[in-house]
């Protein structure tokens, strides 16, 4: 398993003398897929993302749910990191996924680049309304209590290890309807980080995740909003802004979508009604 954060020499100004800083890890990670009848196995490669190394089966998971390709964890065979790669050191940034035989991942259906950044996900998409049709509408039953989700984005800075050394991380953590911290993930790419917690709640087997509300490091983007919708999520808080795109889907979706959630203050930009206040 490769290591998330790296040493690195640099030049202090304040101190005026050389050091040593601690860094997060960027690197890509290759999903490979395997599908087909048992005696008429195909493979392709689907994606590559730059991450930062650790839960990369979940990332896979996550990444496969949330752009439609598997509907639960009982698609998946086994996941795995491939062998048959011919450079040793880059055997942990290739992992392959085995469907089972019969599951479909309809690729002709998957209009999306090899390539997606750490910083961006959902720029490789070919057609934002082919993104848009893989989201339903979230089943919001829940009333949340405001006081429990504006204490969450200080409860995910207290589990954030990775940032604490490098500064340089994004994070999603997932909440109960009582404000326990679930789940939490760091990436380098905020898209990556919310992969891993639904690849991890897939492995829990608690995906439609109608009883919890996510809580983002940073500010929450389209993508964001799609992929938990994929899972079920009724409530988003995000630490920053929300986009405009982010705003339009989570009001299609029925989400409820906080920005700016921080020192006890935050903008509802939806849902309202599912909140109290």
């Amino acid at each position: 398993m490769k290591a998330a954060v790296t040493s690195v020499d640099v030049w202090r100004t304040r101190q005026l003398n050389h050091d040593k800083d601690l860094l997060a890890v960027e690197e890509p990670l290759q999903l490979r897929l395997e599908y087909g009848d048992p005696s008429d196995r195909s493979t392709a490669d689907i994606a590559v993302t730059m991450r930062t190394p650790g839960n990369d089966f979940e990332l896979a998971l996550g990444f496969l749910f949330t752009e439609g390709i598997v509907t639960d964890r009982n698609d998946i065979q086994t996941i795995r990191y491939c062998l048959q790669v011919k450079d040793v050191r880059e055997r942990d940034n290739v992992v392959r996924i085995s469907l089972k035989p019969g599951v479909d991942p309809g690729l002709e259906r998957l209009k999306r680049n090899f390539f997606t950044s750490s910083s961006c996900g959902v720029c490789g998409k070919t057609s934002i309304d082919q993104v848009k049709q893989l989201c339903a509408s979230v089943q919001n039953d829940y009333t949340f209590v405001a006081e429990r989700v504006i204490s969450a984005p200080d409860l995910l800075r207290k589990g954030q290890k990775v940032f604490e050394y490098t500064g340089g991380l994004h994070a999603s953590g997932l909440f109960d309807k009582s404000g326990d911290l679930i789940l939490l993930r760091e990436d380098i790419g905020r898209h990556n980080a919310l992969d891993k917690v639904i690849g991890a709640a897939l492995e829990m087997n608690k995906v439609p995740l109608r009883d919890h509300f996510l809580v983002v490091s940073g500010r929450a983007s389209f993508e964001l909003i799609q992929k938990a919708l994929m899972a079920g999520i009724p409530l988003v808080a995000a630490v920053g802004a929300p986009s405009s795109l982010a705003v339009e889907l989570a009001k299609q979706g029925n989400m409820t979508l906080l920005g700016f959630v921080k020192r006890g203050n935050f903008n509802i930009y939806c849902g309202r009604e599912h909140l109290k206040i």
